[in-house]
């Protein structure tokens, strides 16, 4: 019998949310599907959870309450879909990826695991996430998944150690910025307090981080739903609407913010997954 099987079971409401596309939209590296359950830990908590007639089922050790906020149950989707351009492209979005919904991750995974991103597909970093994970991180009751090692744990490793994981030249940026957080020198919990500005110049003294990665650690850690991570997609994206004229990044990066509304974090998700998965981009 598996653990699944063996679990009471707690039933949430969920309506507007779907799972799946959730948890395959490029915020998270860890989650995995058994037999239509997915499994994961949300911090160092086993959790399996299915979605179930507009409700999510779930199962381990964590709270409904947890859940709840791990899967930002809470979040005013019927404003955030009102503030949505009018564009056919991100109508077109918008239509395809109801239910997504920003994920409010930890904060030192969540930046650890960006900074692991650089020039990599989805799965490749789900299999850095997954190593880094197996090797160094702490056991979960429950769970073949372990938790995301701390910073202390990582900033006593060898570079050699995390290219063992497969991170190649990521893995000089990932210790940096274990010793870094583990020495005290950057306080992940104090930017939850201060503007966004600042926390996004606190964040790229990290090592590894530049713009685009301190604003998926916004995004997705720190909740800040006006932040737009410009990966290579939305910068194709953002330069199809601007009908090709030139810009720098830093012209984009305005561009997005002032073009996509005050929830542009979710906006510029929907238009993300929507455009890897469909490879269309929005017509000049």
């Amino acid at each position: 019998m598996s653990r699944v099987e063996s679990a009471p079971d707690t039933i949430i409401e969920a309506p507007d949310f779907n799972l799946a596309l959730t948890l395959n939209s490029g915020q998270v590296f860890h989650w995995m599907e058994i037999d239509g359950w997915w499994e994961g830990v949300i911090g160092a908590r086993f959790c399996a959870v299915r979605e179930s007639n507009g409700n999510l089922e779930f199962r381990g050790n964590v709270a409904a309450s947890d859940v709840m906020r791990y899967f930002s149950l809470d979040h005013p989707m019927e404003q955030i879909r009102a503030s949505f351009p009018g564009d056919s492209f991100s109508q077109a979005a918008l239509h395809a990826c109801k239910g997504l919904r920003i994920i409010r991750q930890p904060e030192w995974e969540c930046l650890a695991t960006f900074i692991t991103s650089s020039m990599k597909q989805v799965a490749h970093i789900r299999q850095m996430s997954l190593a880094i994970r197996s090797r160094y991180g702490a056991p979960v009751n429950g769970s073949e998944i372990n938790a995301y090692p701390e910073p202390a744990i990582l900033s006593k490793l060898a570079e050699g150690d995390l290219r063992d994981c497969g991170l190649g030249f990521r893995a000089k940026s990932l210790l940096g910025a274990s010793r870094v957080i583990a020495h005290g020198e950057v306080d992940l919990r104090a930017l939850r307090s201060i503007k966004t500005s600042v926390a996004r110049e606190v964040l790229c003294s990290v090592p590894g981080v530049g713009v685009k990665v301190a604003n998926c650690v916004l995004l997705f850690a720190y909740e800040r739903l006006d932040a737009v991570p410009v990966d290579v997609w939305i910068d194709r994206i953002l330069r199809a609407m601007r009908r090709n004229r030139p810009a720098s990044p830093a012209q984009l990066q305005k561009y997005s913010e002032r073009r996509l509304g005050p929830y542009a974090g979710y906006v510029q998700q929907y238009l993300f997954h929507h455009a890897r998965v469909s490879k269309t981009l929005p017509q000049r």
